[in-house]
């Protein structure tokens, strides 16, 4: 293993150590327990109120990708907020129709949030969630879907619709097989039978015709995903939705999220509600 190699396990293995809790919640929902990390600000007291961001990871990733990807610690003592990075392995964020056991918004709202509230001094009022690919899909999901829990929310690069052709290329694109079809076949059904876009960003949209709440969302212009992105653009505007959308140059990468997290960070600090 060359030298370079090892001095970027060593970082990332320091920003990984930072993390002052880590979980392993055992769910009724999931076929196996949840890992998560927990980063709070140095200054936390038990004493005072903290806004909560959850960050969710993308597909193929895990709940170490957000610590690998940028600095939470800093992040968490920057703003004053509690930063809680669950698993969510290839579930999609949502709960399968077809696997009893991959019920993942269950376990979300059923024992993560709980457990989260229960642990710490949480600001009602200010409750944020944000997630990259796979992870700013499920952000938006259940921030159209349970509007009343979140103040605002975001999404990087986010695979927001489950568009069976489409993502049977981005398949291809990144791992020359078709793992992301497969797992998405085997939690949401065959694409031949079971019409995918019913669990898009777009579609859930429209099924909530009275979401009006603001929201940002980003892409980098190389991103294979990057129409997926505009699509939620043009969709916002028609529906008078107050977003705030940042197209730049990059690539679905960590080097691209590394830098596009830091407006989600401020964007939530600007609607912190008193």
């Amino acid at each position: 293993m060359n030298k370079a190699i090892l001095i970027m396990i060593g970082l990332l293995t320091a920003i990984l150590s930072k993390a002052q809790e880590k979980w392993i919640i055992k769910s009724d929902y999931l076929v196996s327990s949840d890992p998560v990390l927990v980063f709070k600000p140095k200054a936390y007291s038990k004493s005072e109120k903290y806004p909560l961001v959850y960050l969710l990871h993308g597909y193929s990733e895990n709940y170490k990708q957000w610590s690998q990807t940028t600095d939470l610690q800093k992040l968490a003592d920057q703003y004053g907020f509690i930063i809680v990075t669950p698993d969510g392995f290839t579930s999609y964020y949502i709960n399968s129709p077809v696997n009893k056991k991959s019920q993942y918004e269950d376990f979300f709202f059923k024992e993560l949030v709980p457990k989260v509230h229960r642990s710490f001094n949480i600001d009602d009022k200010n409750i944020f969630i944000s997630g990259l690919s796979m992870g700013g899909y499920g952000a938006l999901r259940y921030f159209i879907s349970h509007p009343d829990y979140f103040n605002t929310a975001g999404s990087t690069s986010g695979a927001l619709e489950l568009d069976y052709p489409n993502f049977q290329k981005v398949s291809q694109h990144f791992w020359q097989t078709n793992r992301l079809i497969d797992d998405l076949t085997t939690n949401i059904g065959d694409p031949k039978m079971v019409n995918w876009n019913q669990y898009s960003i777009s579609t859930l949209l429209t099924q909530h015709p009275d979401f009006k709440k603001a929201f940002i969302f980003d892409c980098g212009t190389e991103d294979i995903l990057y129409s997926n992105s505009l699509k939620l653009k043009h969709q916002t505007e028609s529906l008078k939705i107050p977003v705030t959308f940042i197209s730049q140059p990059g690539d679905h990468n960590t080097e691209y999220w590394n830098r596009s997290i830091d407006h989600h960070f401020v964007y939530f600090k600007q609607h912190l509600k008193e």
